[in-house]
């Protein structure tokens, strides 16, 4: 091929490769060990078989799990940034607030950070989904219900989609939680993703 033909090659084909680019959207996921699969393979989550969902529905959207067990809202507060610029996502699941939780952090620094989160996703363009939170009940009734209030007051502000509480036909069967009664099993994750999908679907495939 001469030297000219390959230039004008070329040239023909920034147009494709820069619409590609400008099409491909991402969802990125930023959440603790609930959305990392804690103690299961990797494909055996809930976030990895959304990916695989999306994929068998002929969706080019890419999920990015960016979920590290322990995570907290001000370690979610730390890293989004970075993540925001290297992903540049369409949409951020924001699943935080149990580790804070279960560390009785004081409510209203779990809702600054919360919001700070959210705040800082739309700066960027990025759409926030909210994943609501339970406590276990020996955290007290005072406490547990103004932290799940949090999820859906702060749902309702924003306007955010939100999936209302993430362990939803789970939290309560012993059989579908690991010996810790605080993580799923993988027989559970296929469950937890039917939690999140009505959620998730009507936000990223809406026409």
């Amino acid at each position: 091929m001469s030297y000219f033909r390959l230039v004008m090659l070329s040239l023909a084909l920034i147009p494709m490769l820069s619409w590609n680019n400008a099409s491909a959207q991402t969802l990125l996921v930023l959440g603790d060990s609930l959305s990392a699969a804690y103690r299961l393979k990797p494909e055996e989550g809930w976030v990895a078989l959304l990916q695989n969902r999306l994929v068998e529905q002929g969706s080019d959207i890419k999920v990015v799990n960016a979920s590290i067990s322990g995570e907290t809202t001000q370690g979610g507060l730390t890293r989004l940034p970075e993540l925001l610029n290297r992903h540049q996502p369409n949409w951020i699941v924001l699943e935080l607030g149990a580790n804070d939780g279960l560390r009785a952090t004081p409510i209203p620094r779990i809702e600054q950070n919360l919001r700070a989160l959210i705040d800082q996703s739309q700066e960027a363009g990025a759409e926030p989904i909210i994943v609501g939170i339970q406590l276990p009940p020996n955290y007290g009734p005072r406490y547990t219900r103004r932290f799940f209030g949090l999820y859906e007051s702060l749902a309702q502000e924003y306007e955010l989609a939100r999936v209302p509480f993430l362990l939803e036909d789970v939290a309560l069967k012993p059989e579908l939680m690991q010996s810790d009664g605080l993580h799923p099993t993988a027989e559970a994750q296929p469950i937890v993703l039917e939690q999140v999908w009505p959620t998730l679907s009507s936000v990223m495939l809406a026409d």
